[in-house]
């Protein structure tokens, strides 16, 4: 628990003590300043006993006080009082994760629920629609609304739209009951297939609405076009970037992408010969990117570059497939814009790699297990590569061949024309930045068209991602979200075999929602749920952190999304026990990098029907497998909850405010009131966290008098120093009570919002809570806290069975803040400097908290070290924990993108079974003798040291320390990267259809069947892009686009770049 401690008496105590140390044996201090080496006397005279004689006096007044104003006898009298009337029940780990499986399946069903009506409104709107060019149509445009002109009217597409602040969008502005359409600026907001697109989507605003009134915790929810438009549900006004642009295209998105296609196993290709060089090289460079930003975690990938040889861009990657996650994808970033253009370039090569890969992964059931394809970046083919297609791809073409020319130059466009058609993959030519974005993502429609046709409306949900609106109102591993997402299609008659995709629908999901459902008061102390994926990634877990500090910004990690339990927890053993369900002792840190914790946990797990996701909760052995059931009345609860010194966790849900909107500025403690009293007869509670609740009401109401009597009887001149009594019970219930003005407070911050780890959270207990109850009942818990010198002292009292049940503790200014105390003879005749014992107080960490030199104290603190020295003292143990720290770590030689390390952290916990020690530091060239007393009935220890007064051994501290070692870094590294981590692969893929082939076959000529410069005609036909029926396709020249296809607005004159064969 996290309280300061000092008094007046601990002064006095301390300055008295320095009276009565026997003097040291003199020493000629010239003679040993004269040595070549220096060395420190330690035979000094002061045994054992002596120093526990003091221990035990400065632990007797400091409980003595501490008892007095925390209350603690009397708080344990009051429980031991009921404790008759309590009951123990026995937590089923087992059952509690199947209850809170289902009560998330049920939750997340309604969401789907809403997507699905969106799709059906969709598809509906669409059939009736008939596309019109010449369509006019106003509407209401995220970027100019409400937006006026010089002469004071609207602009155009900018019409008066009411936005107001609304609590459960984060405060946005929005109007909940219209939509408005977003467009990236590279999208023409007039074109008429944008037009008939957003007119067509007018249908979805009251089904949007709707969705909202019936399950009102529902977040955003959109329609991502074809075309390019956004419409979203509320509507808000959207801002563009510092360069006036706005770059969200919803057909980026990891939503959109994934709910289009299924999973997809890809190797690019890029051509680094000679001729790439210059502006060719930067645009194959952005198209990489591109197609990367396209992938996702179900999907794996690899790049291979080639000129007169063949490599990976990655060694470590060699002949393998990884994982699409945004690790990888960042990490393969960096490395295309190393890439230089040099020698010859010879695809045949590369070719045969990639495929061989493919080959390999499909025959071992590795990667994605359904879509297959290379991605050919090049300026040009001329070899004869016939022959690998050949050998490795027909007749069955399992794998698709995309090629992007990259360039102006059409001489051998012919040639990579032909090895897309003959391996049913797309082509496309990019000759300036402007045209990578749209040509990337027609293999999307490509790979999206069997499904489209077999109109299969699977479900996706989406790993985590950030909600940067979140970044400053809520604890690091609530920000994220997930999104359900559907795609829609068109059912019209004469374009269903077309294959045609509208868009994808979706919802974001806060994972907060989902943890609502899993409460804190049911899994005890320590205890925690958390979601994975079904990559194995963490959802949500309590210890992600996804965001650092970058001077006074926060910003997402690189790999955020993609972290492995394994790399949030440390074991202490190997070997998991059963399948099911497991123990692990674990190592935790208490306080981020400074304080550990050893703890045993069941861990039990299920899957979330209907979802991607599984659910994992986390009973730490004795305080997690019981909880303690009270028994009052509603009056006396009810009256104690009205006490002024109490206050709820406004984190639990102990009732739902946030459904009707008359709730949501009703605080959970006023909540709770108006449903006991019965003012708000429709709030639902939970009734079992609410009896907790009033039967700690009741038994600590007791307190609220005892702290007023002692504040009213307090001495400022004996008693100076104490600040505050307060205690927190397992409901998440707390009392307080100052003993001086909270203008006088060391540290405003503890016990409020600004102080997350002082409060109970959604995340976890206070922590002073989490410290107190891991120690024997009765002792106190002291520690600093990290403003202004303050600490905390903290009390723990246990029923039955290791039962937790309330902690109280008062808190105290800090000794540390009052100048010097000296353990040391100030008067001894027979020396020539004055000589002195060096006094720290430090805790069951090493670290300091009284000392002579109050800057050691702030300087321990700000280092995140263990102990106060080097040397090795034989009552503690180390610790060195390997810490995934992406906000410690190295940054890239061209990029100011932070990357993941292995970094040590010494930690140090004190062995309590020894109660008093002593040996010698090692400083240097000098030793020092130290001794060290327990004090009783907390965590502390008083440590003795002699002052090296000829040479001088200043304490040293174990700052974070980064391993740089270059061979190991890139061996762990690699390993990491190419780790092929168990999977729950998706349950649909769509790789191929039959009707997409009859298509092809019923207008596919032979123009472009033979390899270019041959005369050899193929027996297969081949399979075209259905907008081949409208033009001639072996006339296609560079240029104009196939959008207005893909969204249904087809015109026989359109002439575009694109070739594509299903």
């Amino acid at each position: 628990m996290r309280v300061a401690f000092y008094n007046e008496e601990v002064h006095n105590l301390l300055w008295h003590y320095e009276a009565v140390v026997p003097p040291l044996r003199a020493v000629d201090s010239s003679a040993l300043l004269a040595s070549s080496y220096c060395l420190c006397i330690i035979n000094i005279d002061f045994p054992l006993f002596r120093v526990k004689s003091w221990a035990d006096a400065f632990g007797g007044e400091l409980y003595s006080i501490v008892t007095k104003y925390s209350g603690s006898l009397l708080l344990q009298k009051k429980y031991k009082d009921v404790e008759p009337t309590l009951k123990i029940k026995e937590v089923d780990g087992l059952e509690l994760v199947k209850k809170f499986s289902e009560q998330m399946e049920s939750m997340l069903r309604r969401k789907v629920e809403a997507v699905e009506r969106l799709v059906e409104a969709a598809e509906d709107a669409d059939l009736n629609h008939e596309y019109n060019s010449s369509l006019e149509f106003d509407y209401y445009n995220s970027l100019l609304i409400n937006e006026k002109d010089e002469n004071d009217n609207y602009v155009e597409l900018g019409d008066e739209f009411i936005l107001e602040p609304n609590e459960h969008f984060n405060n946005l502005l929005v109007n909940t009951t219209y939509s408005d359409i977003q467009l990236p600026t590279n999208v023409y907001n007039k074109d008429p297939d944008i037009l008939n697109g957003v007119y067509m989507s007018e249908a979805l605003n009251p089904i949007f609405v709707d969705n909202f009134e019936r399950d009102p915790t529902l977040t955003w929810q959109y329609f991502g076009s074809s075309t390019g438009f956004f419409r979203l549900y509320p509507g808000i006004k959207w801002l563009p970037d510092e360069n006036g642009v706005i770059s969200f295209d919803c057909r980026n998105r990891g939503w959109y992408i994934q709910a289009a296609t299924s999973p997809k196993d890809i190797v690019i290709i890029v051509d680094v010969s000679g001729s790439m060089k210059g502006l060719r090289m930067t645009i194959a460079k952005h198209t990489i990117v591109t197609i990367l930003d396209t992938l996702g975690e179900n999907d794996f990938v690899n790049i291979i570059a080639y000129n007169d040889y063949v490599h990976f861009i990655e060694p470590c990657f060699k002949g393998i497939l990884v994982q699409a996650d945004r690790d990888n994808r960042e990490h393969f970033k960096q490395l295309v814009d190393e890439l230089q253009a040099k020698g010859v370039g010879t695809v045949n090569k590369a070719l045969t790699e990639s495929f061989k890969i493919l080959r390999e992964f499909r025959d071992a059931g590795q990667g994605g297990l359904c879509n297959q394809a290379i991605m050919l970046i090049t300026d040009g083919a001329v070899e004869d590569y016939e022959a690998v297609f050949e050998k490795y791809n027909w007749p069955d073409r399992k794998v698709r061949v995309f090629t992007y020319l990259i360039g102006r130059e059409v001489t051998f466009a012919p040639n990579v024309k032909w090895i897309a058609c003959n391996n049913k993959g797309y082509y496309t030519q990019i000759s300036t930045l402007a045209d990578v974005q749209e040509n990337v993502m027609e293999y999307l429609h490509v790979l999206s068209r069997p499904m489209v046709i077999n109109h299969d409306h699977d479900i996706i949900w989406t790993e985590a991602y950030m909600d940067s609106a979140l970044f400053a109102s809520q604890a690091q591993s609530l920000l994220l979200m997930t999104t359900v997402a559907m795609p829609v299609f068109s059912k019209k008659n004469e374009t269903r075999s077309h294959g045609i995709l509208l868009g994808v629908v979706g919802s974001d999901v806060p994972l907060r929602e989902l943890l609502k459902l899993a409460p804190r008061y049911k899994l005890g102390v320590h205890g925690y749920a958390f979601l994975n994926t079904n990559n194995g990634y963490i959802l949500s877990h309590p210890d992600l952190r996804p965001l650092y500090k970058e001077g006074k910004k926060l910003k997402p990690k690189p790999n955020y999304n993609s972290v492995d339990l394994s790399e949030v927890e440390w074991e202490d053993q190997d070997e998991i026990v059963s399948i099911r369900n497991w123990s692990l002792t674990l190592s935790f840190f208490l306080s981020f990098q400074k304080r550990v914790l050893f703890l045993t946990n069941d861990y039990f797990f299920t899957d979330i029907s209907g979802t991607p996701f599984s659910l994992g909760v986390v009973l730490s052995r004795g305080h997690g497998e019981y909880i303690l059931l009270g028994n009052t009345s509603v009056e006396e609860g009810l009256h104690d909850l009205l006490q002024p010194d109490l206050s709820l966790a406004n984190e639990w849900i102990y009732c739902i405010t946030d459904i009707d909107p008359d709730h949501r500025k009703l605080s959970q403690l006023e909540a709770v009131i108006r449903f006991l009293t019965g003012e708000e007869p429709d709030l639902e509670c939970d009734e079992e966290l609410v009896q907790e609740v009033l039967f700690d009401a009741v038994v600590t109401a007791p307190m609220e008098a005892y702290w007023t009597t002692l504040a009213l009887n307090m001495s400022l001149e004996t008693e100076a120093g104490v600040e505050m009594a307060f205690l927190g019970t397992r409901a998440g219930l707390m009392r307080s009570a100052l003993y001086v003005g909270s203008e006088k407070l060391s540290n405003r911050k503890f016990l409020t919002r600004k102080d997350k780890e002082s409060i109970f959270t959604m995340d976890h207990f206070p922590l002073w809570y989490r410290r107190a109850a891991e120690h024997p009942p009765g002792s106190f818990i002291y520690s600093i806290v990290s403003e202004d010198d303050a600490g905390n002292l903290s009390l723990n009292t246990r029923g039955e069975k290791k039962k937790g049940v309330a902690v109280p503790g008062p808190r105290l200014q800090t000794a540390a803040r009052s100048g010097s105390h000296r353990c040391a003879i100030s008067d001894v005749a027979s020396l020539s400097s004055p000589q002195v014992l060096n006094c720290f107080l430090i805790d069951n960490n090493g670290f300091i908290l009284i000392s002579k030199r109050p800057a050691e104290v702030r300087e321990h603190k700000r280092r995140r070290g263990g102990p106060i020295s080097q040397g090795r003292c034989p009552c503690y143990s180390s610790l060195t924990l390997p810490v995934l720290a992406p906000a410690a770590a190295h940054k890239h030689k061209k990029h100011d993108t932070l990357q993941p390390c292995d970094t040590e952290y010494p930690v140090f916990v004190y062995e309590p079974a020894i109660k008093e020690t002593n040996g010698l530091i090692e400083c240097g060239d000098c030793q020092k003798m130290f001794v060290a007393q327990q004090i009783a009935s907390s965590n502390l220890l008083l440590l003795v040291t002699d002052a090296a007064w000829p040479c001088l051994c200043a304490p040293s501290f174990f700052p974070a320390r980064v391993l740089n070692h270059p061979a190991h870094n890139a061996s762990v590294k690699c390993d990491r990267m190419r780790s092929q981590k168990l999977r729950r692969r998706p349950d649909t893929c769509h790789a191929f259809h039959p009707e997409v082939r009859q298509v092809g076959e019923h207008r596919a000529g032979a123009a472009l069947s033979s390899t270019p410069g041959t005369s050899a005609v193929h027996t297969r036909p081949l399979f075209l892009h259905a907008s081949c029926l409208l033009c001639a396709c072996p006339e296609m020249q560079p240029g104009g686009s196939p959008r207005g296809f893909l969204a249904g607005g087809h015109h026989a004159s359109d002439t575009w770049a694109g070739l594509e064969v299903l």
